[in-house]
């Protein structure tokens, strides 16, 4: 550019143009993968919380239990789980968890439990979504056994292509009936 002219040669905007399209490739890359991850995340989150929510509550019943029925369940059941709580007048209250699954689809459904007492308790909670239930896949699927005073419970959910497992180890309180 000459001592007295203004402004900017036809070569320093093309320049300056092809540096902030540069950045603003780079950056829109970035923001890109950037939330590519937080969906990620979320679809794993999800998988863990359901996962979470069915051991929280199974644990829980089963710690009262002083029956535990995994054997001979047919679909929907999964577990069934009873105890006898008593009242302040000593009398006992007879009370039953049953967990099930509804809405299968190609082994994804909701678990859901049942619980009853015997003083008028009939309330059905749901308890979590995308769990895995397919017998025939032995590693993966959601499955419990019982030996030996242990519930052994494997938790299984898969939410968009992320699968989610836990084990539990679950004790029941010792029967001094």
């Amino acid at each position: 550019m000459k001592l007295r002219q203004k402004g900017f040669t036809y070569i320093e905007v093309v320049l300056a143009i092809a540096i902030i399209g540069s950045v603003g490739v780079v950056s829109s890359g970035a923001i890109f993968q950037i939330f590519k991850g937080i969906d990620h995340d979320d679809e794993h989150l999800t998988a863990v919380g359901q996962v979470h929510n069915a051991g929280y509550w199974i644990s829980r019943d089963t710690q009262m239990a002083q029956s535990v029925s995994v054997d001979g369940l047919t679909l929907p059941d999964f577990l069934v789980l009873t105890w006898t709580e008593w009242d302040a007048a000593g009398s006992p209250i007879y009370h039953s968890a049953r967990y099930f699954f509804v809405e299968m689809v190609d082994g994804l459904g909701k678990l859901k439990r049942n619980h009853w007492s015997s003083a008028g308790a009939n309330e059905e909670t749901f308890i979590a979504e995308h769990v895995y239930y397919d017998p025939g896949d032995v590693d993966n699927t959601t499955k419990a056994s019982y030996l030996d005073s242990v519930l052994t419970l494997q938790l299984t959910a898969f939410y968009e292509g992320i699968q989610e497992s836990r084990e539990y180890r679950i004790i029941h309180r010792p029967n001094f009936y």
